[in-house]
């Protein structure tokens, strides 16, 4: 994508807001999550509005159901006990269903639960799509990352205890800083390499909680060999916090809070019920 205010960077931002946009309305997309049930929080087995019995068993959960619960696995009536691993795959393939709800399997830091997606949720019925600025050259610029170095990391992360969405503090495991300049002063974020080699920044700034959410991510892509990559402040996401409560995600991490105005990207959920 060019950088230049052309109009194929227009088109091209565009038709990614388009895509966002078709990518968290669908049926099992974020807007479709009503409750995340961590089993701890239940140890009698019994979960919010879910039929069956979930209990913890080391590296599984354990899920015990008769006929008239309604459940299936693997898309066939359930009847039974089921031993559950962490569902990997899109919401979708989840293999435990509810007529057309999906109950997904979740573990994180060791602590199991179950999150229920429902095609007819109210946030989804009243979705009325992402509030974003239209694309503008200056927010797109070059960047550079350096990955921390090696003593300071256990297998190349740094871990940061950062608090969450659902209140909770959990490790955020961090690969680097990402340098750039904006506005005419140099900014650096910590940022994530995911397994493909792209970045991954949670970040605030002065809009956050004013004109913008609370905190919104970046996603620049994958470095060079020297480091150089792209920070494209036009494509700056909402988390997915920000389309339903249910969901944990993490604030920034300590010097992630920028001291400038990025009116750009998305800004915003558009709700029908509050317009």
């Amino acid at each position: 994508m060019t950088t230049d205010g052309s109009t194929d960077a227009v088109r091209d931002w565009k038709r990614w807001h388009e895509q966002r946009t078709e990518t968290v309305s669908a049926p099992y997309g974020p807007l479709s999550l009503t409750g995340t049930h961590w089993l701890a929080d239940h140890p009698d087995g019994s979960l919010p509005d879910i039929p069956g019995r979930w209990t913890e068993a080391g590296d599984e959960i354990v899920l015990t159901a008769a006929a008239g619960d309604g459940l299936t696995l693997d898309g066939q009536p359930f009847d039974g006990e089921a031993r559950l691993g962490a569902d990997p795959g899109p919401v979708a393939a989840a293999r435990v269903g509810l007529g057309d709800r999906r109950l997904v399997v979740l573990r994180r830091e060791g602590q199991w639960a179950v999150r229920d997606f429902d095609p007819e949720s109210a946030t989804r019925r009243a979705f009325a799509g992402i509030e974003a600025t239209g694309y503008d050259a200056r927010w797109t610029v070059p960047g550079r990352f350096t990955p921390y170095a090696a003593d300071s990391t256990v297998d190349g992360v740094r871990t940061v205890r950062v608090g969450n969405a659902d209140g909770v503090e959990r490790g955020l495991g961090l690969g680097g800083e990402l340098a750039f300049g904006l506005a005419g002063k140099d900014h650096t974020l910590q940022v994530s390499v995911e397994e493909n080699g792209s970045l991954w920044a949670v970040f605030g700034d002065a809009t956050s909680g004013v004109s913008s959410y609370r905190f919104r991510f970046l996603r620049p892509a994958a470095p060079d060999a020297e480091g150089r990559t792209t920070v494209d402040f036009n494509r700056a996401l909402l988390p997915p916090c920000a389309f339903a409560d249910h969901f944990i995600c993490p604030f920034p991490p300590p010097g992630n809070t920028l001291d400038v105005e990025i009116a750009a990207g998305e800004r915003n959920l558009i709700d029908r019920r509050l317009v």
